[in-house]
């Protein structure tokens, strides 16, 4: 009778221990560096090439770098809410407005963001949507991205390593 009742209490921890590990949401904190062999960049663009992120229960703190094909570098720093409100910040003299929003689901971090920039015809705005997700060991970051403009749309995915 003891045999089934330690088995029994054994069994109800295990179950309960993987219950939490399935509950808990991806850790995306940490700075993340372009993985440039398995993205592929598209031509003339801008391009993420890195981002640190600081994930809090109810805000995201961002640092993203991007970058062009000749290596230039533009920085810029995000804090914003997780509860979908928009944020509105200036970069470069272009206003951008973005909010940030957690999956339930799978805990992933959904971005929809637009900004005002000045293109050869005038006045254009470029809005994007990223999905960001973390993989189970959390060491690789993935970023499916949809960016429309009125040159047209470009959707990809980009595959960032765990630097720190």
């Amino acid at each position: 009778m003891k045999t089934k009742t330690i088995l029994t209490i054994l069994f109800l921890v295990i179950v309960a221990s993987s219950f939490n590990t399935i509950a808990q949401k991806p850790d995306f904190s940490g700075e993340w560096k372009l993985n440039k062999e398995k993205t592929v960049l598209p031509e003339n663009q801008l391009f993420l090439s890195a981002i640190t992120i600081q994930l809090r229960s109810d805000s995201l703190f961002t640092q993203r770098v991007y970058e062009n094909g000749n290596g230039d570098e533009y920085p810029f720093i995000e804090n914003l809410s997780l509860d979908g409100k928009e944020c509105k910040m200036v970069i470069y003299e272009m206003p951008r407005t973005t909010k940030v929003s957690r999956s339930d689901n799978d805990g992933s971090l959904m971005f929809e963001s637009s900004i005002i920039f000045q293109g050869n015809n005038g006045a254009d705005t470029l809005t994007a949507k990223e999905t960001l997700k973390v993989d189970t060991e959390g060491k690789i970051l993935t970023m499916d991205f949809t960016n429309k403009s009125s040159a047209g749309e470009i959707t990809g995915t980009n595959y960032y390593n765990k630097v720190k």
